[in-house]
């Protein structure tokens, strides 16, 4: 078979021209992404000889090889992973093959400083090699086969796929450096890079120079050591691997459970929305690992829907790691670390919520559309759900929990008061809550699609009744007005004042 040439997919080649012009402030992070791509490769490969041992056969020992070539101006990225068919180069590398693709590109405006927001939540990982690339090649056998492919690109619309020569597995992405890029030539640049991006992944990076090797990462996952030994820059860098994204993370979770079922567990919460974060087809962002033992990306049973935001890896000693996908979801295991994950992220939420509510605004504004369907979805644990939820009501801007909601309920107020829309200003000015704001009746502002399903499902909060405040029967003459009530509270405050008065005593 000769070369073929191929066209770049339309969303992939509108992405290419943003990344080509220098979207990133720091252009080192293609070098991250290469590393962090090979590290999945190995991950797989490691999973799969579970099933067939003869993929690994003669060539255990997973490592990702560095190396530079000044005369050529090259830099080169190798691993000795599962690698790629003909069929996977063109797939992976010609398209984006994610769910909401379309949607994301049409964002794209052509303002670099918006798009850079966007690009940043969509992750492009390879296609970051041509913010320093005047072209690149990726020469890959995938393990069990003996054919070997050479895929090419200038990133510039078009890309070739050939027969290739490589004896063994894996994937070598040669990266032939653009003008004014050469100090991706140096070494030592490289060396730093690695300790700064990519000291946690768990498999050797090693630079191979002229006259030596050196391993340059700790090359022990980053989960299995003690926090106080992990900075934060370790923490974030681990975030932008394990959840390609580019954003810094909200929060961090990083605990280990011991007992009768033990794990641990590194998760982050984004301090950005993903873009996709409401398509029904998108995919769990959690990793599982059995003994360090990569074994699955795609496992539902992990964490529930409404958490779907979190980003992270769990890690658990007590799963086989020889088990289906159709097992796992049913291993009674897997269930109890679920409830366990639940409730600590839950709790982690509620302490951010109660010491630093303006922190903790940032993450309803993102997520608290995602973590209301758990009200109707997971009955366990609504109580612990409802305690963190927040919103807007006609009382002013800011964000108010439902205790403080109806603490402050009118006297002869019997019912909590909604009104439903699709944004909040057009609602306060809503001709049906004059009456209300006559009174000085608080109402809640509800505006995203997932309230038009727990609000019926809860019924009620504290004895008190949901009650649209659109839908009429709506006794306000039973409430004491607001302003009724101050007026009553400050005659009854001097009131108090005049009997603690000392008596006037006359001759």
């Amino acid at each position: 078979m000769g070369t073929e040439k191929f066209t770049f997919e339309a969303e992939v080649g509108k992405i290419l021209d943003i990344v080509a012009h220098s979207l990133y402030s720091h252009k080192e992070i293609f070098l991250r992404e290469l590393i962090s791509n090979a590290s999945d490769a190995c991950d797989r490969l490691r999973y799969a000889a579970l099933t067939d041992p003869g993929l690994i056969e003669g060539e255990g020992d997973f490592r990702i090889t560095l190396s530079v070539d000044r005369k050529a101006r090259t830099v080169t990225a190798a691993d000795n992973g599962i690698g790629m068919s003909r069929a996977d180069l063109v797939e992976n590398l010609g398209t984006i093959a994610r769910s909401g693709t379309q949607a994301f590109v049409e964002r794209l405006s052509g303002d670099s400083k918006n798009d850079m927001a966007l690009i940043g939540q969509f992750g492009v990982g390879f296609y970051s090699t041509f913010m320093v690339a005047g072209k690149v090649e990726v020469l890959t056998r995938k393990a069990g086969e003996t054919e070997a492919w050479l895929w090419t690109s200038d990133g510039k619309g078009e890309y070739t796929v050939s027969e290739g020569a490589r004896e063994t597995r894996g994937t070598t992405v040669t990266v032939h450096l653009a003008k004014g890029e050469d100090e991706f030539l140096d070494e030592e640049r490289l060396g730093g890079i690695v300790k700064t991006y990519s000291d946690h992944i768990p498999i050797p990076i090693v630079l191979k120079g002229a006259d030596k090797e050196e391993t340059l990462n700790q090359a022990s996952a980053l989960w299995t050591r003690r926090k106080k030994e992990i900075s934060s820059q370790q923490y974030t860098e681990f975030y932008h691997h394990v959840g390609h994204t580019f954003d810094d993370p909200w929060l961090t979770l990083h605990n280990s459970v011991e007992g009768v079922l033990s794990y641990t567990n590194l998760l982050f919460i984004p301090s950005t929305q993903p873009f996709d974060l409401f398509l029904p087809e998108r995919k769990p962002q959690v990793k599982l690992y059995v003994k360090r033992v990569f074994i699955t990306d795609d496992c539902e049973g992990l964490v529930p829907g409404y958490l779907r935001f979190l980003r992270g890896i769990v890690d658990s000693e007590d799963l086989p790691l020889n088990i289906s996908r159709e097992m796992l979801q049913r291993d009674p295991r897997l269930a109890r670390i679920r409830s366990g994950l639940v409730k600590r992220v839950l709790a982690e939420l509620k302490k951010k919520a109660d010491k630093k509510p303006d922190d903790y605004a940032t993450f309803w504004d993102n997520f608290g559309a995602v973590l209301k369907e758990g009200l109707y979805e997971d009955r366990e644990n609504r109580d612990r759900i409802l305690a963190i939820s927040r919103f807007h009501t006609t009382a002013g801007d800011g964000l108010v929990s439902l205790d403080t909601y109806v603490d402050r309920m009118l006297d002869g107020q019997q019912a909590i008061y909604t009104i439903s829309g699709e944004d909040g200003q057009s609602l306060r000015q809503s001709p049906q809550l004059e009456g209300f704001a006559a009174r000085g009746v608080e109402v809640l502002l509800l505006t995203d699609p997932v309230d038009e399903f727990w609000v019926p499902a809860l019924g009620s909060y504290r004895d008190k009744p949901f009650k649209s405040a659109t839908r009429g029967g709506a006794d306000l003459g039973k409430i004491t007005a607001r302003e009724d009530a101050e007026k009553a509270g400050k005659k009854a405050k001097r009131k108090r004042k005049r009997s603690r008065r000392p008596p006037t005593w006359r001759a």
